[in-house]
């Protein structure tokens, strides 16, 4: 596969989850400025009428070693474009916790 093949292909699988991949890195970046945390993944994902709904885990604590990290799980809703409306934490929870985050 070439080069330019190899882009060509990436830039059709991006275009096919365009929407939803682009409103998530606006969302993660707004969201990163309100709460003054980098986000670390988008553990959730869904359409709504309004927009979408992402479901954020985000480190608070960092401690050493990891595992005894405190991270919170953050509901957050957005426009079609990505711009947060609302945001809300729904739990904290450590690292290794073997609960982890509630679905």
């Amino acid at each position: 596969m070439t080069e330019k093949t190899a882009r060509r292909d990436t830039a059709r699988s991006s275009a096919k989850r365009g929407p939803a991949l682009a409103a998530s890195r606006q969302a993660m970046t707004q969201l990163a400025e309100l709460t003054g945390r980098t986000p670390d993944s988008v553990s959730a994902l869904e359409p709504t009428d309004d927009g979408w709904r992402f479901r954020v885990e985000i480190v608070e604590l960092e401690r050493i070693p990891q595992t005894t990290s405190v991270l919170a799980s953050y509901e957050v809703d957005a426009d079609p474009d990505g711009n947060v409306v609302s945001y809300r934490r729904l739990q904290r929870y450590t690292r290794n916790g073997t609960e982890g985050p509630r679905q």
